[in-house]
């Protein structure tokens, strides 16, 4: 089961919420945005945020295991065939990038607005304001829950197991059909969830002060 985890668990986890974080930050700088330019320039702009949109509100109104099947089991029905483990790297990436999205959105708003006003009269561009002034502030907010996030995604593979992804949840229950011991295997394998997301949780809480290193701490007083 350990080297279940690491060979996909782990694998698959880092994938899916990397390229769901890359979909996140699109998502959310998309809704976000004011259509701008001519008439057309504008209508084909807000049918791009009427699209994203539905997309997030698809993935968060579904579940991620019906979302599994209907990429692994009901795709090929229309010509779409995909292998096991890139099915479950793009159902995971797009269910974590929905829901990450929010949570980008929020701490890029959270920013206030004169600061966007503030760059752009010294002549900064939306593009320097975002790298140099807004994100780093936002990556700080966004931190505790996308960390949240990922922990739920390294949990949320053991239902890899149902598209016949050899991740641990589906080893153990393998090793269950030959020894018989369904208590002892399945409470293994959830020590070793545990496991896995403590060590998580501990990085994420360093990764937090990390980011916050040049924040006051209302503690010291003034």
């Amino acid at each position: 089961m350990l080297k279940a985890g690491i060979r996909y668990t782990i694998p698959l986890s880092i994938i899916s919420f990397v390229l769901g974080l890359i979909l996140a930050v699109i998502t959310a700088l998309v809704r976000r945005s004011t259509p701008r330019g001519n008439l057309v320039s504008r209508g084909l702009w807000q049918l791009v945020k009427w699209f994203f949109d539905f997309y997030v509100w698809l993935f968060r109104s579904t579940p991620l295991l019906v979302q599994l099947f209907i990429v692994f089991f009901g795709l090929p029905n229309i010509g779409v065939q995909f292998s096991s483990w890139t099915a479950g790297i793009i159902t995971f990436s797009l269910n974590s990038g929905a829901y990450a999205s929010e949570t980008v959105r929020a701490a890029i708003s959270s920013i206030p607005q004169s600061q966007w006003e503030a760059a752009y009269s010294i002549g900064m561009t939306y593009r320097q304001v975002l790298w140099r002034i807004i994100f780093p502030q936002a990556l700080r907010i966004a931190v505790p829950p996308l960390a949240n996030n990922f922990i739920s995604l390294v949990k949320d593979t053991s239902l890899a197991s149902s598209i016949t992804i050899l991740e641990m949840f589906m080893v153990s229950q393998q090793i269950v059909a030959h020894n018989y011991q369904p208590m002892l295997m399945y409470t293994l394998v959830a020590v070793i969830y545990a496991v896995f997301c403590t060590v998580l949780s501990i990085l994420q809480h360093y990764l937090e002060k990390w980011t916050s290193r040049y924040v006051a701490d209302p503690r010291e007083g003034v």
